[in-house]
């Protein structure tokens, strides 16, 4: 398989593990000493692969969500770095109704080392967020 085609495999890795709530499968998409940021979006920066998936499971441990990734835009910078744009869509219903429909853009870059790619930082941003409170 070549490069592109393995760092699309893992970004749908990223999006499956997440809504499934895999945790573990997860921290395997992840680099050690990824950087997450969410500031965009309201959000916070998050570095380590470990610290990441607790901030995960904590804020989203609970919601049902839908992730889309669409129209990736992949450059190779080396033979083991890779930056990347994923247009996105996602949908989140929380426990109390609430709901949140965004879209936005994942910036990413990759890192291959034995023989596996990995997101190394991650930054999220949003163009839009459609919220609903819960009915009743």
């Amino acid at each position: 398989m070549d490069d592109i085609e393995a760092i699309k495999q893992l970004k749908a890795r990223y999006f499956r593990t997440m809504d499934s709530k895999d945790w573990a499968a997860m921290r395997q998409v992840l680099c050690d000493d990824v950087v997450m940021d969410s500031t965009d979006s309201g959000g916070s920066v998050i570095a380590g692969g470990d610290d990441c998936i607790r901030f995960l499971q904590q804020a989203i441990g609970e919601v049902v969500t839908v992730h889309h990734g669409h129209m990736p835009e992949i450059e190779l910078t080396s033979a083991t770095t890779a930056n990347g744009i994923w247009a996105m869509e996602d949908m989140l219903r929380w426990p109390d109704g609430r709901e949140l429909h965004g879209y936005g853009h994942y910036i990413e870059t990759y890192d291959k080392s034995d023989a596996c790619w990995r997101i190394k930082t991650l930054k999220l941003t949003r163009l839009r967020i459609d919220m609903t409170e819960p009915r009743g």
